[in-house]
């Protein structure tokens, strides 16, 4: 099978399981102390490496007592920028319990939703699991963003507004300008934890991100081959898998679009379709309409109007692919998570532990809690 032709498949898979949790009640929290404590983790680990450890091996540090769960973005393999990962999310789990992650489970489908909505859904998984601590790394050095990280340790809510960070306890601006992904991630977080009424307070463990680590370059070498450069910033295990998966021609997928899927849609759904699908704008449409058909990605992207987000033609590129709206995200997000979906595990007794956990603190739609 050709790497195009396995995208498509998992495209078409992540859509059916979708559509069932869709159909699905949320899970009930019961707000019950988890019997072992957990330290719940959202890595991406596209791929994962040296700062993603460091940052994993920090936290159990800090915390030995506890079990590691690694939350990974689950359906659609799309992250928040709107681009594809590098190795599907089983590939990512299963590297993140070989180099010391004891629970590895599915996240939200990023890359089909706003940051606001995807960090709400971060969010209840956090509240679902209970989670004891939160490893965050972030990247300024700015006195100020400091400030706001000692706000976030008191349990004090803040938010992104544009160019600045406020505090929602009083008003006021913490810090001008704007912020790294990594560190907008952790305001993000606060702000979507704040409004679930999720007591944070001691929880956060914040990490400084290692230098000389940078994901986009480990990918532009991966892309050229290049595995001899990248022993510095890869983990043995990750270079294995990539190695692995290249070979079955399932990898590297960062580059790779279901392309016959998104030409499909963009050709063929209605205004009234192409309006609909999440984050979609009355401008792009129009363009889509008065251009096709399409033969290719690089004339979509010339129709894609730019919007406040730099990233925003990746991610209307990922709505189209998925063919997700509005409504249906909304009515996910409302129910999320519907399942704990575990996408790996160290052992027997690593699982027994987080399941009496799980079961502790959560009732499930039938009685359904994991899967």
């Amino acid at each position: 099978m050709g790497i195009e032709s396995f995208v498509e498949n998992n495209l078409c898979r992540d859509r059916k399981q979708f559509y069932k949790d869709l159909d699905s009640n949320g899970l009930k929290i019961m707000g019950n102390k988890n019997i072992t404590p957990m330290i719940a983790d959202f890595t991406e680990y596209s791929p994962l490496h040296n700062g993603h450890l460091f940052c994993m091996n920090e936290a159990k540090r800090l915390h030995p007592e506890c079990l590691f769960v690694a939350i990974i973005p689950g359906l659609f393999e799309r992250n928040g920028r709107g681009l594809p990962y590098i190795l599907t999310r089983q590939k990512r789990a299963e590297l993140a319990i070989k180099v010391g992650a004891d629970i590895a489970v599915e996240g939200p489908p990023m890359g089909i939703m706003g940051s606001g909505q995807y960090s709400l859904c971060l969010s209840l998984m956090f509240k679902a699991l209970n989670a004891d601590y939160i490893p965050r790394g972030y990247i300024s050095n700015d006195p100020k963003f400091k400030i706001i990280l000692n706000y976030i340790n008191n349990g004090k809510g803040v938010a992104p507004k544009p160019y600045k960070i406020i505090s929602m306890e009083d008003k006021k601006v913490l810090l001008e300008g704007k912020l790294s992904n990594d560190d907008y991630v952790i305001v993000s977080l606060a702000k979507s934890l704040t409004k679930l009424n999720f007591d944070f307070k001691n929880k956060f463990i914040f990490i400084p991100r290692l230098e000389n680590v940078s994901g986009t370059k480990i990918r532009e070498m991966v892309s050229k081959n290049e595995f001899n450069k990248l022993d510095d910033m890869l983990p043995i295990e990750t270079i294995n898998m990539l190695e692995k998966e290249i070979e079955a021609n399932h990898a590297p997928l960062h580059d790779v679009r279901a392309t016959k899927t998104l030409l499909d849609n963009v050709n063929n759904l209605s205004r009234d379709e192409l309006s609909n699908l999440a984050l979609m704008d009355d401008s792009t449409v129009s363009n889509i309409l008065d251009n096709r058909p399409f033969d290719n990605i690089d004339e979509i992207l010339n129709n894609i109007t730019y919007g406040f987000s730099s990233h925003k033609k990746q991610r209307i590129l990922s709505v189209l692919e998925a063919g997700i709206f509005k409504d249906e995200i909304h009515k996910y997000i409302n129910n999320y998570p519907q399942k704990i979906r575990i996408l790996g595990y160290k052992n027997k007794d690593i699982l027994n532990q987080f399941k009496n956990n799980i079961n502790n603190n959560l009732i499930g739609d039938n009685g359904k809690i994991c899967q």
